[in-house]
């Protein structure tokens, strides 16, 4: 048996979306929202779903990522019995659970923050930030400037050189596999983070629970800088989720598999997280042109080299664009009873988890490619003495071609 995240198929839940809470925490009660999440859980089993990536999930001040309380599940979600519950009933459905790790950067209601704010010079935490000044000013006119994420000045970086900063965060990550018994994190901006601190992280939760999987979000770059035996598992392919669209919609299949080529070379063995859409780009039905490529995108998603990831709703070929630089509308919110389980696509991905499932050539095949044209393209994952081969046509027209067999 491999490891469970390399054969894994990922569905990825953005809660504050999916349910709707307000877009600000000013809720002075928990409302429970999460609960409503539950029933999707037999919607993931049955679709063959074998990993969920949920998150932001932690008490933040707005979005998720400008974190307010690092132990506390959002008030405007439900409270940490909710999540544990989750979890428990993920995890007897044979779903692991991964949670998003926001370690680069926290909100400015987090106590450090504040204690800086009250405090000024006297803050015992004027060094778990980056660039704090007490001769500049910030947006806010604090009285003091530092050092924000891209100039977001709600998000605070956070100085990983410091080795209280380094052990408070470490701290968290043991409360929630402690507490809730989670699988993974998905480390929020990993291009960000220092290398010395993902390695401590990687060393650590090596000995806290066995398999426990680390992926970064990493835009561009030589992914095996991030993935290795001493840092993270595996990180966001962003590169390939580029050339599945655009592949299709300039009728180029020489791009994607320029960009597999490419990916194999770099990588060497690892395991991408592979996806089509997610929390911070536009849904993939309303990036095609032409809407019947969704099929061809969806088997790539499963047969490439890498771990397939759906995001919610994206199974529902639901659209979704930024509008006016906001991600709310990339982040709705959706009842799952309004949906028909039984379309041409919710049957395909049905079929290929159970491909996935059956066929390890999926999971540890070598990459091989066929045939390559325009329109037309074949591929091969290759075990010693078997082969599952992809054929794919992004032209309007019905195409012919034959494949030497190995």
């Amino acid at each position: 048996m491999g490891k469970w995240y390399n054969e894994a198929v990922f569905y990825h839940m953005y809660p504050l979306g999916m349910t709707g809470a307000p877009k600000e925490n000013k809720e002075p009660e928990t409302v429970h929202r999460l609960r409503e999440l539950f029933p999707w859980i037999d919607h993931l089993k049955e679709i063959g779903v074998t990993a969920i990536y949920i998150g932001p999930l932690f008490e933040s001040s707005t979005h998720g990522y400008d974190t307010k309380d690092y132990k506390k599940v959002d008030r405007r979600l439900g409270d940490n019995e909710d999540f544990k519950e989750f979890v428990r009933l993920a995890h007897e459905n044979g779903i692991r659970v991964v949670v998003d790790g926001v370690f680069n950067h926290t909100g400015r209601e987090f106590f450090a923050f504040q204690d800086i704010q009250k405090n000024r010079e006297h803050s015992p935490y004027c060094s778990w930030y980056k660039g704090v000044n007490f001769g500049w000013n910030s947006p806010y006119n604090d009285g003091f400037g530092y050092e924000a994420w891209r100039n977001c000045f709600e998000l605070v970086n956070l100085n990983l050189y410091e080795q209280a900063v380094r052990d408070y965060l470490f701290d968290v990550i043991h409360f929630w596999i402690t507490e809730f018994d989670i699988d993974g994190i998905r480390l929020d901006c990993a291009d960000c983070l220092t290398f010395d601190f993902m390695k401590e992280m990687r060393y650590r939760t090596g000995q806290w629970k066995e398999d426990f999987w680390l992926m970064g979000e990493v835009i561009h770059g030589d992914y095996a800088r991030w993935v290795n035996d001493e840092m993270l598992h595996s990180t966001t392919n962003y590169e390939l989720h580029k050339g599945l669209y655009s592949g299709h919609n300039d009728h180029n299949y020489f791009e994607i598999a320029h960009t597999i080529n490419r990916l194999n070379q770099l990588a060497q063995g690892i395991k991408l997280y592979t996806f089509t859409d997610n929390h911070d780009v536009a849904r993939i039905h309303s990036k095609l042109n032409n809407k019947e490529h969704i099929y061809d995108v969806t088997m790539l998603l499963y047969t490439v080299p890498g771990i397939p990831s759906i995001y919610y709703g994206s199974e529902f070929a639901i659209d979704g664009n930024k509008e006016n630089g906001s991600d709310w509308n990339l982040r709705p919110c959706l009842e799952l009873d309004d949906f028909d389980e039984d379309t041409e696509l919710l049957n395909l991905i049905r079929r290929l988890g159970i491909l996935k499932k059956e066929y390890r050539e999926l999971t540890e095949g070598a990459y091989e490619q066929m045939m390559l044209t325009n329109r037309q393209f074949a591929f091969a994952r290759k075990c010693q003495d078997s082969a599952v081969i992809t054929a794919l046509n992004n032209d309007e027209q019905p195409a012919f071609f034959e494949l030497p067999l190995m």
